[in-house]
């Protein structure tokens, strides 16, 4: 007999993880925000960027598909820390 008033094992942090705690839907927001979709399209060749993109298909392929998720969260971060760059410099 299992004891179901027992905790929850607590979820590890990740200090370490720049994208802990970012929803993907965050960042495509932030991305599409700051380069629009032609320009995301430009540096991300995937078709739901390049045809017809909205959010939507857009979220559900990225899930689906890690080698274009990579791609997407490596540009965040590299905006990212050329965004604080800039910031650091002013």
């Amino acid at each position: 007999m299992t004891d179901d008033s027992s905790p929850e094992p607590a979820r590890p942090e990740q200090p370490n993880n720049p994208l802990h705690g970012i929803t993907l839907k965050a960042i495509l927001e932030e991305l599409v925000e700051r380069r629009g979709w032609e320009d995301l399209g430009h540096l991300v060749n995937i078709r739901c960027f390049t045809h017809d993109p909205s959010m939507k298909s857009s979220l559900k392929f990225l899930r689906k598909t890690p080698w274009a998720r990579e791609k997407v969260e490596r540009l965040y971060l590299r905006d990212q820390r050329r965004l604080r760059r800039n910031d650091e410099a002013r």
